[in-house]
């Protein structure tokens, strides 16, 4: 049975408020000044893709917006699907890390529409998962943003993107990642 991708991330947050890692297989940790935050796995046949703290800039305005370091990782031999996480410094709660998205999401999706919002537990954390639609890079995609409140006043943010097309199975690996989040702290 094939699932289309509008059906499929609603499944892939429901399976994120509980689900065990099935496929996830290399930990990862995030860190930021030597203190490790966050870790997740990565999947097997998943390219993982760092960088340090940099600043993008809106040509409409002028205007630099700091974006953390970042994480990214994605299918080897697919780029419709992709998983960023970030933790940047100085936001301590949920609400800053929506707040933080705001900032960021023209960068993120174009013309974004929320189609749905729900408070739950990631890695037995409080977090905010954001589903949606929009376009990025001319393309129509599926996304969620989640916020998940980590301790001692950060947060982790994570983006997961599906451009129109992209292979429903990969759902499964995404479902991984998030079962596999754990703060460090």
């Amino acid at each position: 049975m094939r699932i289309s991708i509008g059906s499929a991330l609603p499944f892939c947050v429901a399976l994120w408020m509980g689900a065990a890692s099935a496929s996830a297989e290399t930990p990862v940790t995030y860190t930021d000044a030597g203190r490790a935050l966050f870790s997740f796995s990565v999947p097997d046949f998943w390219a993982l893709r760092t960088g340090g703290p940099r600043e993008i800039e809106d040509t409409e305005l002028g205007d630099a917006r700091a974006v953390a370091r970042v994480m990214g990782v994605r299918p080897v031999t697919d780029d419709n699907v992709w998983i960023g996480f970030v933790s940047p410094a100085g936001v301590a709660s949920i609400e800053g890390g929506l707040n933080y998205l705001r900032d960021l999401d023209k960068f993120l999706v174009q013309d974004p529409t929320v189609t749905g919002t729900t408070d739950t537990r990631i890695g037995g954390l409080p977090a905010r998962v954001i589903r949606g639609t929009g376009n990025r890079d001319g393309r129509g995609v599926n996304f969620t943003a989640t916020v998940i409140d980590l301790p001692r006043n950060r947060v982790a943010v994570a983006v997961a993107i599906l451009r129109n097309g992209a292979d429903p199975a990969y759902v499964a690996d995404l479902n991984a990642v998030f079962a596999s989040f754990r703060s460090a702290q």
